[in-house]
């Protein structure tokens, strides 16, 4: 694998990443759902699953920059395997809608699953990791606009996160945005 080849699959996983966040984002805002503190807890850990990406299309790929993704990608899914057992038993309807059958957290469990696997996968590449940048290469627009769609959709994140819960503990069970029926 050659370093264009890197960048544009690391480009790739940010686009990936990206659509997360922003079905996330997009089911929250449309189906007037607030996330629970789980579910902003798995958010979270998907912006940060972009920090090996970002770091691979900057620096060079690295088998550390990849280890940072993976190790985020597994405490993804311990978050989210959480929440699945929280609402497993029969009768449980769930926290939110579904999406095709499945509720946001099961979705979340089956990306970072996936996740972890073509991580492990993309480090059995050694020869990516002998080809290094000439300093000063810029990545592409491709992979630019990437980076820069995951960024403005984490700000986007934080400032519904903010609004959300305020500067306390979000709420168990959210109901409303705080610091909008707070100005009121």
């Amino acid at each position: 694998m050659n370093d264009t080849q890197a960048v544009t699959l690391n480009a790739v996983a940010l686009y990936g990443l990206a659509l997360v966040l922003a079905a996330a984002f997009a089911a929250q805002l449309l189906l007037h759902e607030v996330p629970c503190p789980l579910c902003l807890l798995q958010r979270i850990l998907f912006a940060l699953l972009a920090i090996g990406p970002i770091l691979n299309i900057r620096f060079g790929p690295r088998p550390s920059h990849y280890a940072l993704s993976l190790l985020t990608a597994v405490l993804g899914a311990t978050v989210s395997t959480r929440q699945v057992l929280l609402h497993i038993l029969p009768g449980d309807a769930g926290y939110g809608s579904a999406l095709l059958g499945y509720h946001y957290y099961t979705w979340a469990l089956i990306g970072f699953v996936a996740a972890i696997v073509l991580l492990a996968a993309m480090l059995l590449f050694d020869r990516q990791f002998e080809h290094r940048a000439a300093p000063g290469n810029s990545p592409g627009r491709f992979a630019q606009g990437a980076v820069w769609l995951v960024i403005g959709l984490t700000a986007l994140n934080v400032l519904s996160t903010l609004l959300e819960c305020g500067f306390a503990a979000c709420a168990d069970n959210p109901v409303v945005y705080e610091l909008l029926t707070s100005a009121r």
